[in-house]
């Protein structure tokens, strides 16, 4: 069965095609010999019962420069067009992510939307994550400085960040004397509403922060991320650089836990972030990346493990709707 598949991303021009998990997952599906679209967030409309979007279909091939052909852009119908779209705009996780995932979900039971966006409103990465808080660090979710300094005298250096942020962007380390905790906090409470989360500075983070990814529930592969010169974030985005990986016991264990959860929630392609061996610090479902080095280190195709899990999901869609 041929598949039409809608990518909904950031501009396909300017992606990095070395690292970009959507860009592999579009090779994958074309190698399938499915049709692939790709459109902008910002042009999706409901209209009277339909949700439509401005999209193009596009041809991909791994060289640089010129990774991509557009056709012709065009108005679809996301329900009686498309089979599978692939949610994987890159976060912040904002109102209006939030609303653009809710008309999104009105698609359940005629195309397969993934990650299910009911679920990836319910889990934003630094709020799902306090499900499995046995797992984390001590953490802190608030925007009063006395209750920052409180947290800080009884855990020393720590840090902050903000509660929706992503790819390791505006995380602030505070040392343990709390020199500019008042003035970081006014920073913090003018730019965000929400209230930030405050954690113990980890000294491990200096070994790598493992991102693991997990497929419908299932361990897929693990890369560990180290810090680059100068810095204590070890995010790719923010120059840090991977290594191979493999789990340790309390890894395995946290993602024999997880799973379930993850694959009941329809939420198939997810990467969790754990410091130290031990710290789950979170769980990134909104537009996970890293599959490309896991599968650099490892020799495995965690692309096709996904496409393979969306072809079961919707096999199993269009069954329950016969």
């Amino acid at each position: 069965m041929s598949l039409r598949i809608a990518v909904q991303m950031d501009p396909i021009e300017t992606i990095n095609i070395a690292g970009d998990s959507s860009f592999a997952l579009m090779l994958t599906a074309q190698a399938r010999g499915y049709q692939v679209w790709h459109y902008d967030v910002s042009t999706i409309a409901y209209d009277s019962g339909r949700i439509t979007a401005w999209a193009s279909p596009v041809t991909v091939q791994r060289v640089v420069g010129d990774h991509f052909t557009k056709g012709e852009l065009r108005k679809i119908d996301l329900a009686n067009d498309i089979d599978i779209v692939l949610m994987r705009q890159d976060p912040p996780f904002h109102l209006g992510y939030i609303s653009t995932a809710l008309l999104l979900d009105r698609l359940k039971g005629t195309t397969l939307v993934s990650n299910d966006p009911r679920e990836v409103v319910n889990a934003p990465e630094k709020m799902y994550v306090l499900d499995y808080a046995r797992f984390m660090p001590p953490t802190l979710v608030a925007r009063k400085i006395e209750d920052v300094r409180e947290f800080q005298s009884r855990h020393g250096s720590v840090v902050v960040k903000p509660l929706h942020g992503n790819g390791g962007k505006a995380i602030f380390r505070i040392d343990a004397d709390g020199t500019n905790t008042s003035a970081l906090l006014e920073v913090f409470n003018q730019t965000w509403p929400e209230p930030h989360m405050v954690q113990p500075f980890l000294p491990e983070v200096a070994k790598g922060d493992k991102r693991i990814v997990l497929v419908d529930g299932e361990y897929a592969g693990a890369i560990n991320r180290k810090p680059g010169e100068g810095e204590f974030r070890s995010n790719l985005a923010q120059g840090g650089y991977a290594e191979a990986a493999v789990l340790s016991p309390t890894e395995e264990e946290i993602c024999a836990v997880m799973g379930p959860d993850l694959k009941r929630r329809g939420l198939v392609f997810v990467g969790i972030d754990v410091i130290g061996g031990k710290w789950l610090t979170e769980i990134n479902v909104t537009s996970p990346t890293g599959i490309l080095a896991i599968d650099h280190f490892n020799g495995t195709d965690t692309p096709g493990r996904i496409m393979d899990a969306l072809e079961r999901r919707h096999a199993e869609m269009v069954k329950g709707a016969a």
